[in-house]
């Protein structure tokens, strides 16, 4: 079996039908601007425009870039150099925002901010316009530090649990970095707590050296995490959540650590997602209903004012 089997067939020449649709479309038309133009251009003229666009039709059919095809890569910069810079979850179709002071026409708006969750509970389950999803957290399993019969087994199990799956799953491996200077900020608060002299020394020098390998390298985190999602015809408030405690369940088997996230470990997940560069807030995010409030900033006594008591 091809290790691609998603690569397209070879239908003439090497060359796949959406090539051959490429050349051919191409050729039609120096054909017809032939049959136009030969009579009033010179025909060096019409023979190195065509060899010049030939060449490059050419190049746009069978080039790649990025693992693109070129012409599929070329549409997707088309679209994003068309496509508006900002996006936003309020009506901007119909309603000019606020802040815009130009007139419309003068000005692209933001275009609708349309997600494929619009909501996560407390539960963790995200809902999705066709169903739910859930979410698994765990870690990874080193296999060259296991004999052939641990290897054997655990790709075993592996291989059930993805057998045993029904419905469509994503596995997403990233590596995140970590914050050693606030692990080793914290340690230098905590020494002063110590019982012992000794204990206090070992927890500053242990500082030290997370302070040390933070300069020298750059330390990262590997983070795995499975989406489970449910049937379309599956029923059950939460049927996503108890895929995703059966997933951790299961592969618990390959000695790994794993958990189903509730919804404030899946908001935080998606969030460092989306930006993986940037420490976590302290004290989460809040929920989309949250109402924020600011406490009332303090107000000095003006001058020449006194307060009776």
């Amino acid at each position: 079996m091809p290790a691609d089997v998603d690569a397209p067939d070879k239908v003439l020449y090497g060359l796949t039908f959406r090539q051959l649709a490429i050349l051919a479309v191409a050729a039609m038309a120096f054909y017809g601007m032939w049959r136009v133009l030969h009579h009033v251009v010179p025909v060096q003229v019409l023979v190195g425009a065509a060899v010049l666009c030939g060449g490059l039709v050419f190049g746009v059919a069978v080039g790649r870039r990025d693992g693109l095809p070129l012409d599929v890569w070329l549409l997707a910069a088309l679209r994003h150099a068309h496509s508006p810079r900002a996006l936003s979850t309020t009506d901007t179709t119909s309603t000019t925002p606020e802040w815009v002071r130009a007139p419309k026409s003068a000005v692209m708006l933001p275009a609708p901010l349309t997600l494929p969750a619009d909501a996560i509970d407390d539960a963790g389950e995200i809902r999705l316009d066709a169903g739910r999803a859930a979410m698994v957290a765990t870690t990874s399993v080193n296999l060259a530090l296991r004999t052939a019969d641990e290897q054997a087994a655990l790709v075993d199990t592996f291989g059930r649990w993805l057998n045993s799956l029904s419905t469509p799953t994503q596995i997403v491996v990233s590596a995140q970095p970590v914050d050693l200077h606030s692990a080793a900020r914290a340690l230098c608060e905590a020494v002063e707590d110590l019982p012992h002299p000794a204990l206090a020394g070992a927890a500053s020098d242990h500082a030290r050296f997370l302070d040390d390998l933070a300069q020298r390298r750059d330390p990262l985190r590997r983070q795995v995490l499975i989406v489970t999602r449910t049937s379309p015809g599956e029923r059950g408030q939460h049927a996503a959540r108890r895929r995703a405690e059966d997933t951790a369940r299961t592969l618990s088997g390959l000695g790994v650590t794993s958990r189903a996230l509730d919804g404030a470990a899946v908001t935080a997940a998606i969030a460092a997602a989306a930006d993986p560069y940037r420490s976590p807030r302290p004290g989460g995010l809040a929920a989309p209903d949250t109402v924020i409030t600011s406490p009332t900033p303090y107000q000095r006594p003006r001058p020449g004012r006194s307060r009776q008591t």
